[in-house]
C-alpha cells in the first residue's frame, strides 16, 4: 500500500533513534558501515539491476570531485590508452580539454590538427562521440575516447555560445599521429624582435625552446615576445628549466605548499641564464594554465618580463599520481603553487560548486580573490587569486557563430582560399603585392564564402566588422600557405596579430615599465 507523502514521513521520523536528536560525532568506522550499508540497499532494492562496479566508480569520482576540481580517479585501461598515445601508437584529433560548466571544453586547438581544419575553437563545447553522449565523463577521459586508430574516423557532436541557447554541430574528423613539440612558430616579427611560441610544457620543451630563441637571435633578434597563449601547461620540472633561461642563479621560480612537509619546496634556478638579459614580453591568455601561468608569474613578479593580454586559466594546484592493487590512478591535489611574492594562482574552490569554479575560467572568481596586494622584486603591485593578471590587458574576442564551424567541416572555406590561392603567381613579389591589398582579400575570399555558406547553410551569415577581419585573415592565411608555404602563413598570421603588434609596441618603454614605481 502507497502511504501519502506526509504520512510517510513521519513514519521515517518515528524510526530514527531518539538518540540522533543531539548531533554526535561518528567514527571513521561507523560512516565507512553507513556507506557499505547505502551501496548495499541499492544493489538489493533499486528498482533496476545496478552494477556494484559502476556504483564503486561513481562513489569514487563524488569523493574526488568533493575535494577539489582536479583531482581525479583514471581506470587502468584509460592508463593503458594514455600511454599507447603518447607512444604515437593511437592517432589524436587535437583537442585539449578541460571540463567547464559541467562538460568537456575545448581549451586548445592544437596547430594544424584535424580539430583546427575542420573549425573547432577554443570554448566548444563537446556533447557526444559517434553519438554516443559523453554525460558524466570528465574532460581528461573523453581525450582518451577521441584517441584511435590513426586514419580511423571520429563524429563529435559540439556546442558553441550560451548554455542557455547553445548553437550545436557536428564534425568528422580524421584521427593522425600527432608527434607532440612544445615549441610551434618560430619567426622574426621585424629585424630587431623575435617570436616563440611555447605550445606546451612537454619534456623536451626547454631544449627546444633554447634553440629556437637561438635562431631568431643569429638571425638578428635582439628581443624576444614569448607566447603561452593557449598554453595548457605539463611538466612542472620544464617550466623550472625555462624559467632558468631568462633569470639568474638561485632565483627562487616558484614554490608549492601541501600538508605533508615533503610536498612544500622552493623551486630555484641552477645556474645563470643564458638570455638573462634578452628584453622580454610574454603573452598570456584565458588558455594559459597551469606550469605556463606559473612560469608568467615568476616573470611577472622578478620584473623580468611584461605581461599582455588576458587574465590566465586560473589552475595551480600540483597533481601527483598513486597506483591502486589494480593499476587504477588516483591523481590527488597535494599542494598548492605560488609565486616568488606569495601570489596563489589557484582561482578559489572552496565553498563553490564544480561547475561554479570551473565557469570562472579567466576570471577572479569573487572580489576577495584579487583583495590582496603583493609586490614584485621592483616594488609594482600586483594582485593574488584567479590567474594572473597581465601588465597590459587585452579585451578577449568574441566567439565565431556556429556556422563557421559547419562550413569549415564541409570544406567551404578551403574550396574558397584554394581556389584563389592557386590561382596566384609564385614568387616574392607577388606575395607582397597579395599580402597588402586587403580589399581584395574581402573580394576574392570573405564574398565568395559567405555566399556559399548562405546558399548551401541556410543562415543569413551577416559578420560585423570585427568577425569580417578574423574571417578575412583566416581565409587569406590559407590561401597564402597554398601558395607560398607554411613558413609565409605563420608570418603572415604574425603581422597580422594585434595582440603581438600591441606587445611589440611596448619594448621602446618596457624598462621604465619594469622599474621601481617613481623611477
Amino acid at each position: 500500500m502507497l502511504l501519502p507523502l506526509r504520512s510517510v514521513l513521519l513514519v521515517c521520523v518515528a524510526m530514527v533513534p531518539a538518540r540522533l536528536g543531539v548531533a554526535q560525532a561518528r567514527s571513521n568506522y561507523e560512516e565507512l558501515q553507513t556507506f557499505s550499508g547505502v551501496l548495499n540497499h541499492i544493489r538489493v532494492n533499486y528498482v533496476d539491476s545496478v552494477h556494484y562496479g559502476d556504483l564503486v566508480r561513481a562513489a569514487i569520482d563524488g569523493v574526488l570531485r568533493s575535494l577539489d576540481p582536479h583531482s581525479r580517479f583514471v581506470a587502468r585501461e584509460d592508463v593503458e590508452r594514455g600511454a599507447a598515445l603518447q607512444r604515437g601508437d593511437l592517432g589524436s584529433v587535437g583537442l585539449v580539454l578541460e571540463d567547464v560548466d559541467g562538460l568537456p571544453t575545448v581549451l586548445t586547438v592544437l596547430d594544424r590538427s584535424p580539430a583546427d581544419k575542420k573549425g573547432i575553437a577554443a570554448g566548444d563545447r563537446v556533447v557526444a562521440i559517434d553519438d554516443t553522449t559523453i554525460a558524466g565523463l570528465d574532460a581528461k577521459t573523453v581525450e582518451l575516447r577521441l584517441a584511435g586508430k590513426p586514419g580511423s574516423r571520429v563524429t563529435l557532436s559540439l556546442e558553441r555560445g550560451p548554455r542557455l541557447e547553445p548553437q550545436s554541430y557536428r564534425v568528422a574528423l580524421k584521427r593522425e599521429r600527432i608527434v607532440p613539440r612544445s615549441v610551434g612558430m618560430v619567426h622574426l616579427l621585424d629585424r630587431t624582435t623575435g617570436y616563440v611560441w611555447l605550445a606546451e610544457f612537454g619534456s623536451k620543451a626547454p631544449d627546444e625552446l633554447e634553440k629556437a630563441i637561438n635562431q631568431v637571435r643569429r638571425d638578428g633578434a635582439r628581443q624576444l615576445v614569448l607566447d603561452l597563449r593557449g598554453n595548457p601547461g605539463g611538466s612542472v620540472a620544464a617550466s623550472v628549466e625555462i624559467a632558468s633561461l631568462f633569470l639568474p642563479r638561485n632565483t627562487l621560480v616558484f614554490r608549492t605548499c601541501g600538508r605533508k612537509r615533503d610536498v612544500d619546496e622552493d623551486f630555484v634556478t641552477k645556474r645563470d641564464g643564458k638570455f638573462r638579459d634578452l628584453p622580454l614580453i610574454v603573452l598570456i591568455d584565458r588558455r594559459s594554465a597551469s606550469a605556463s601561468e606559473a612560469l608568467a608569474g615568476s616573470l611577472q613578479d622578478h620584473d623580468r618580463a611584461l605581461l599582455v593580454g588576458s587574465r590566465s586559466f586560473g589552475k595551480a594546484l600540483m597533481q601527483a599520481p598513486f597506483v591502486l592493487p589494480a593499476g587504477d590512478i588516483v591523481w590527488l591535489t597535494i599542494g598548492r603553487v605560488l609565486t616568488p611574492s606569495g601570489r596563489f594562482i589557484q582561482r578559489r574552490y572552496q565553498d563553490l560548486r564544480a561547475e561554479q569554479y570551473l565557469s570562472f575560467a579567466g576570471r577572479s572568481g569573487a572580489e576577495r580573490d584579487t583583495a590582496e596586494v603583493f609586490h614584485t622584486t621592483a616594488g609594482r603591485a600586483v594582485r593574488g587569486g584567479g590567474g594572473i593578471r597581465p601588465d597590459v590587458e587585452v579585451s578577449e574576442p568574441r566567439a565565431i557563430p556556429v556556422w563557421h564551424a559547419v562550413a569549415a567541416d564541409s570544406g567551404f572555406d578551403d574550396a574558397v582560399a584554394d581556389s584563389v590561392g592557386f590561382d596566384l603567381p609564385p614568387g616574392d613579389q607577388a606575395r607582397a603585392e597579395w599580402e597588402s591589398d586587403a580589399q581584395r582579400w574581402h573580394a576574392d575570399l570573405l564574398a565568395p564564402f559567405l555566399a556559399r555558406v548562405r546558399q548551401r547553410l541556410g543562415v543569413t551569415a551577416v559578420p560585423d566588422s570585427a568577425l569580417a577581419w578574423r574571417l578575412t585573415r583566416g581565409l587569406a592565411a590559407r590561401t597564402i600557405e597554398v601558395r607560398w608555404g607554411a613558413d609565409a602563413r605563420d608570418a603572415f598570421l604574425l603581422r597580422t596579430d594585434p595582440v603581438t603588434a600591441l606587445a611589440v609596441a611596448q619594448f621602446p618603454g618596457l624598462a621604465a615599465r619594469l622599474a621601481p614605481p617613481g623611477q
